[in-house]
């Protein structure tokens, strides 16, 4: 059984939205609390699903973890399992990213290879060659990572692109590590910074935050910490694109518009008018949008999150956009839903070419993975009639409070679900 939403379209946004803290830190926040014995709390996490997910891998490992509206306290143990089981993790795929905390604290860490989004393949090659370069070893078994070490060593890492996820695991294998590791082409987005700042507050030892070059200079042993984890720069983006979409006019708030530097560019070169704060920006488009080209890479390029939106946007701009991604093979799925929307789009490997029409047709629509659901719903909103969208529990792994925040804009939305059938 799956909740589906029935979006009406027509509305023009309008209002001020607030934006929580990032998916893609708190899930890795949660985890480094496990570097440290006893209590870490974590404030501003977004109420999302996959808060509770992560928290039920925390606990299998020993923790306590209660969550108290935007407030997570974790309780570590002396000594956590290093067991993460495939039940716990399955869900999504955030869940690897214990695997650096237990091989620092434990010196042994058996994982279950993750699930999550279906945009493409996301090995964890890096992830190992990191772990074997500070001297452990590392295979998948039945459907797990197993690795272990007697002792972790400090050792030059260059990874063969920035991933986020390898980045976040051998930093948090490093930190307790002997001596220096230095980690180049580092993932530099402003989810790395955060977690690099609580672990500096934990009493780690790091340099090169935010730069392409991490050096960080192990610990014997780091202790809990009270942390404010950052805005989500994709939640507070998917706004701005909401409003140039919509010919709207939407101030978004808690999140560092800096962290969305090309995003909010491409809205400018559509044609919105873009005014920036210290705590956020607001989006103001009069009139139809016109197309822009735009091409997915790592940060500080434009976020692979935000790539459905951008699709979204060049459906109904005026003129030809041209969509590149470089980052997950599969994401253009999402693609095939549109056109069941009306747009007017191909795909040719890592490329889409979309014609922008006036306005979409409603339709019936399937969510694959979290922005894909989001982008989707977007398109609703400037499609005739009533669109439905299919498959929303991915949206609410993402978006907290989504349906409220879009009614309170002037958006159409109801959520409904269906009976069993027996």
């Amino acid at each position: 059984m799956s909740d589906r939403y029935l979006v009406t379209g027509g509305a023009r946004l309008v209002g001020e939205v607030f934006v929580d803290g990032a998916k893609n830190s708190v899930l890795k926040l949660m985890a480094a609390a496990l570097l440290a014995e006893g209590r870490t709390v974590l404030t501003n996490a977004p109420q999302i699903a996959d808060v509770p997910l992560m928290a039920k891998v925390l606990r299998g490992l020993g923790a306590e973890v209660e969550i108290d509206g935007d407030v997570v306290t974790i309780d570590v143990p002396a000594e956590p399992d290093f067991h993460a089981d495939f039940d716990a993790v399955k869900q999504f795929r955030a869940s690897v990213c214990v695997l650096g905390p237990l091989m620092a604290r434990r010196r042994r860490a058996v994982v279950a290879l993750p699930g999550g989004d279906a945009i493409g393949s996301r090995p964890l090659d890096m992830h190992q060659a990191g772990l074997r370069a500070l001297g452990a070893q590392s295979t998948i078994e039945h459907g797990c990572v197993v690795a272990s070490a007697e002792t972790l060593t400090g050792a030059a890492i260059a990874l063969e692109f920035p991933s986020v996820g390898a980045t976040e695991n051998i930093l948090m294998a490093a930190v307790l590590a002997d001596g220096v590791t230095t980690i180049d082409n580092a993932a530099r987005e402003p989810e790395i910074i955060d977690l690099c700042e609580m672990l500096i507050q934990m009493g780690a030892r790091i340099d090169g935050v935010g730069s392409p070059t991490l050096t960080v200079d192990g610990v014997t042993d780091l202790t809990p910490t009270r942390h404010h984890v950052v805005g989500d720069r994709i939640v507070a983006g998917t706004w701005g694109v909401a409003a140039a979409m919509t010919q709207g006019d939407i101030r978004v708030r808690g999140v560092d518009p800096d962290h969305l530097r090309l995003v909010l560019k491409k809205l400018e070169d559509a044609g919105a008018d873009v005014e920036r704060f210290d705590d956020g920006f607001r989006v103001v488009q009069e009139g139809r949008p016109v197309a822009v080209n735009t091409a997915t890479l790592p940060y500080p390029g434009y976020p692979t999150d935000m790539q459905p939106m951008a699709i979204g946007l060049a459906t109904v701009s005026e003129g030809m956009s041209m969509i590149t991604e470089n980052v997950f093979e599969a994401r253009f799925r999402f693609v095939e839903e549109m056109v069941r929307l009306g747009a007017d789009a191909r795909t040719d490997g890592h490329h889409a070419v979309i014609r922008g029409v006036e306005k979409l047709s409603s339709a019936p629509v399937w969510s694959s993975d979290i922005r894909a659901g989001v982008g989707l719903v977007l398109a609703g909103l400037v499609a005739d009639g009533v669109t439905e969208v299919h498959d929303v529990e991915h949206i609410d792994r993402g978006y907290p409070n989504f349906e409220e925040q879009l009614t309170a804009l002037g958006g159409r939305i109801e959520r409904v679900t269906d009976a069993p059938v027996d």
